[in-house]
């Protein structure tokens, strides 16, 4: 084991954590994971409600007769359809438009998290997107346009998210319970995800899809009201936690250079130039190509290329997710039992994770393509690569706090960005591959591609990734170690 964990090791031993049932910090983590799940709810519920916004029927209509008047923000009132008469074209425009925003913030939430406060940029982030859904409907009747704006906006919400997050989880995480607090706070994305689904369908179909957005940014303010009253930046300033937990955690804490409370310099040079860093960098965009393609892309995959019916594309849509997220918890415990142990070091957990999250899901991947037809094993090794993913939150998410809690916002910026491209390249990518082609063929190209960037994944991580604090976290200690050599 390495000296940092072990001194990390005995300094956790050497100060006992509160005998409270519940500890604080994973209240915060909790809270963390509820408004994850939130942004991400919000972020998918336009995709399910847009089944029931659109008039299909119109659209038919108008693409068969050319003197119908085409304005793209024309309201139809028929009960049975839709009301409004997007394009494709448009409908697109509206789904992609909130990676624009999201793009753009990622910098500037982490930096911002860094220097003022990680628990309002998340608030924030949380508000600009509960009111964005609140205010979908009336932008929709208004036009298309005035969506796309809105989608936007909370995009740029949503940017702040994973950056402030990961400056709280820094902050309120003893290094050894680092991959249960990543874990718990992060998989939110998951549970989220499938809430969205399985609700803006219900809603949709039975209440009306305005109801959609009105019910989950209505119920989103709620979450936003208990984040304000009972989650702060560090232990220490928070009033619901016991002296005995802020000291357990602030023990467990490397030493700041002197103590001081000015963030310092982003040092991106050094950070630009770190084997560890690239390793993670690298390792974040492979990692979020192989879950963008299982998330987008395979049930499509089952519906088109093996012709499995909506009800049981939905189920399969959702239940791996479930899954993903009990996965996730579970695995990150033990994980972070065998390092209080010192069965593993820290550098060996991520690896390990890292592993876990790439290697079982391109064995998965392989399977399906071996599979041809069998729908029940593709389906089964579809389930097994969503789960075994869960380990990439204790792996990838937890990685940046290692190296240097100090700038884990901005790291986790950073990675994040690279990692968003994916989202982009994958549809673009199978659209290329799989348009005007039939059958399993093209299918399994994608998944051999996805296949072979995984293992590399690992490879790279295997060779570079480290999970020990790296000099540049406190680049002022670093510069007068040098000056004095």
């Amino acid at each position: 084991m390495d000296e940092e964990n072990i001194s990390f090791h005995h300094k956790s031993k050497s100060i006992e954590d509160t005998k409270q049932c519940l500890k604080f910090r994973y209240v915060t983590a909790i809270l963390g994971s509820m408004g994850m799940a939130i942004i991400y709810g919000l972020k998918v519920n336009i995709s399910i409600a847009l089944v029931s916004m659109v008039n299909h029927t119109a659209l038919v209509k108008e693409a068969e007769n050319t003197d119908l008047d085409h304005e793209s923000s024309t309201i139809y009132h028929d009960q049975e359809v839709g009301p409004f008469a997007w394009s494709s074209k448009q409908q697109g425009a509206i789904l992609s438009s909130y990676f624009v925003g999201y793009l753009i913030t990622q910098l500037p939430g982490g930096r911002l998290a860094e220097l003022y406060s990680a628990k309002y940029v998340f608030l924030v982030a949380t508000l600009i997107n509960a009111v964005g859904a609140l205010l979908t409907p009336a932008c929709s009747f208004l036009d298309y346009r005035a969506v796309i704006a809105i989608r936007a906006i909370q995009g740029l919400g949503g940017g702040f998210t994973f950056p402030a997050l990961n400056v709280l989880v820094a902050a309120w995480s003893p290094p050894d319970e680092r991959s249960t607090m990543s874990a718990i706070s992060f998989s939110g994305t998951s549970l989220g995800t499938v809430i969205s689904i399985l609700t803006s369908g219900l809603l949709s179909s039975t209440v009306g899809w305005q109801s959609v957005f009105y019910i989950q940014g209505g119920l989103s303010l709620i979450w936003c009201i208990l984040w304000l009253i009972f989650v702060t930046d560090t232990p220490k300033s928070n009033r619901f936690v016991d002296a005995e937990e802020k000291d357990f955690i602030a023990q467990s804490k490397p030493k700041t250079d002197g103590g001081s409370m000015v963030a310092p310099p982003i040092p991106w040079r050094s950070i630009i130039s770190s084997p560890p860093f690239l390793a993670l960098a690298f390792a974040h965009f492979c990692n979020n190509f192989g879950w963008y393609m299982l998330l987008i892309e395979l049930p499509l995959f089952i519906s088109s290329g093996l012709g499995v019916g909506m009800t049981t594309n939905t189920i399969i849509s959702c239940v791996p997710f479930f899954a993903n997220w009990i996965f996730s918890v579970g695995y990150s415990r033990l994980l972070d039992h065998a390092k209080s142990k010192g069965v593993i070091n820290t550098t060996q957990a991520r690896k390990l994770s890292v592993c876990v999250a790439s290697l079982i899901p391109a064995a998965c991947l392989l399977g399906i393509c071996w599979s041809g037809s069998n729908i029940p094993a593709v389906v089964s090794l579809m389930m097994l690569a969503v789960m075994f993913y869960g380990s990439m939150f204790s792996g990838v998410f937890s990685n940046h706090s290692d190296l240097a809690p100090n700038f884990a916002g901005t790291l986790m910026a950073v990675t994040n960005m690279l990692a968003t491209i994916p989202g982009i390249l994958v549809p673009f990518l199978v659209g290329i591959l799989t348009e005007g082609k039939t059958g399993l063929a093209p299918w399994h190209v994608v998944f051999y591609m996805t296949t072979g960037l995984l293992a590399l994944e690992a490879v790279v991580f295997l060779l570079f990734g480290r999970g020990e604090l790296q000099p540049w976290n406190n680049p002022k200690s670093r510069n007068i170690s040098l000056n004095r050599k």
